[in-house]
């Protein structure tokens, strides 16, 4: 059975902006972030995944041999696995305008990531790892068309911050629910931080 969506071992929260946004710089979003994204695919190397699904230079594979063999996750791989995520997520909020602050490669910011330290003994099971990113195909299926629909929803919002200069509410959520089911596939299959299966939700 899925885990209900507010009790998964990996949350997200984006602030929603009260104040217009820029208009210029979202208007010219694509060429503003292409410096801070530069240095996200040299952080995360030629095998970056598009953005969505956060970036390259996750130690997965490391961390699934340590899980299969000693039954342990070192503190600071997981510390940089987090860290990555974070900085990754930051850029595709700042992509799809969801908030005009320049990400930050340190700084939290308006975007709010939770993923506890995994008790690795106690809490996974050593061979999971091994099957975890076959048993997530379903939701990369699902993931595919949600991302298809977030897209179009970025372009729709990038009008009407143009004309009003407020991102419509609905598109907001939709998008960061996308965004939020990601990051716990993400943490399931390739963070390999918990063995709860991620629920099929967008939800908090």
């Amino acid at each position: 059975m899925d885990p209900d969506s507010s009790t998964f071992p990996a949350t997200l929260e984006v602030d929603y902006s009260e104040k217009p946004l820029d208009k210029v710089t979202t208007f010219f979003r694509p060429f503003v972030a292409i410096p801070i994204f530069v240095i996200l695919v040299l952080i995360g190397g030629s095998g970056s995944r598009w953005f969505w699904f956060g970036a390259g230079g996750i130690l997965f594979i490391p961390t699934l041999l340590m899980l299969l063999f000693r039954k342990k996750y070192p503190r600071w791989w997981f510390d940089w696995n987090l860290a990555l995520t974070k900085f990754s997520m930051r850029c595709s909020v700042y992509l799809a305008l969801l908030r005009d602050e320049y990400p930050s490669t340190d700084d939290e910011q308006a975007v709010h990531i939770t993923i506890p330290y995994p008790d690795a003994p106690h809490d996974l099971s050593p061979g999971m790892p091994l099957v975890k990113w076959f048993l997530a195909i379903p939701h990369y299926i699902v993931l595919s068309v949600l991302i298809v629909a977030a897209v179009v929803c970025i372009i729709i919002a990038w009008f009407a911050v143009l004309f009003t200069g407020k991102y419509p509410r609905s598109l907001f959520d939709f998008i960061v629910g996308t965004l939020r089911w990601s990051l716990r596939v993400s943490a399931y299959a390739f963070l390999l931080t918990t063995d709860d299966y991620p629920p099929f939700s967008l939800e908090r």
